[in-house]
């Protein structure tokens, strides 16, 4: 990757040293319940931020192949929190397996991490 000419933004993408940001990724059955859920994480303020999409997704539970639409909720968090996200999400959750999973940041614009940061604080 080539340097930009302004170190600045060079340094304006590396996420700060001990910052343990991440996405985590949950799948759930509508739109209110995902807002409902949305609400919830950044209520308690175990998210920043929670941004829903529609998805289709296809799988198989049971031995049955399933294909659904569902919705996708990207919640940006400090993964510090992630067990008692995952409590949260499991407790308000209607699936019986949902879908969890956590991805670091590594990389990002720092003025938005460091006020994600301080949104989990």
């Amino acid at each position: 990757m080539a340097s930009h000419p302004d170190n600045s933004i060079d340094s304006a993408l590396l996420v700060s040293p001990g910052q343990n940001l991440g996405v985590v990724l949950v799948t759930i059955d509508s739109e209110a319940n995902g807002l409902a859920l949305a609400r919830q994480l950044v209520e308690s303020r175990l998210a920043a931020c929670v941004s829903l999409n529609p998805v289709q997704s296809i799988y198989r539970w049971q031995d049955s192949l399933h294909h659904e639409t569902e919705w996708q909720l990207v919640i940006k968090t400090d993964l510090g929190h992630l067990a008692d996200l995952i409590q949260l999400v499991s407790q308000h959750h209607p699936y019986q397996v949902p879908e969890i999973i956590a991805l670091p940041i590594v990389a990002g614009f720092s003025p938005y991490l460091d006020w994600l940061q301080q949104q989990v604080d």
